[in-house]
């Protein structure tokens, strides 16, 4: 069965943290060498914030640079997102999926909200 389950989003001020996880199915973990986490705000189009290959070496957009963390646990198909020192503009629904993508599915993503 294919599918991503994103968790761990929710309200937080700014200048708090929070920590998303991403289970994949086995099929999709493995497709490609990295996994990606993206994410899409109101009214514009999904980026891609974060990635790590199955080696472990994460690479970020500036925008994110410094503040979040992406790591990935092989046996058990998940990675997590640490988000630390957030910022209103970091509001969006987030989502994992490989790097590049394989194909036009997506999870339900999980929306982080980041306002006083």
């Amino acid at each position: 069965q294919v599918q991503l389950v994103e968790s761990g989003g929710g309200l937080v001020q700014p200048g708090g943290s929070l920590r998303l996880s991403c289970v994949a199915s086995r099929s999709i973990f493995t497709a490609t060498v990295s996994m990606g986490w993206y994410r899409q705000a109101q009214g514009k189009q999904r980026e891609l914030i974060a990635r790590i290959t199955d080696d472990g070496t994460p690479m970020y957009a500036d925008s994110v640079k410094g503040r979040f963390t992406i790591s990935r646990d092989n046996p058990r198909n998940t990675v997590y997102l640490q988000m630390d020192s957030l910022k209103p503009w970091d509001t969006a629904v987030y989502y994992c999926n490989n790097w590049p993508t394989v194909s036009d599915y997506w999870g339900q993503g999980t929306q982080v909200t980041v306002s006083s």
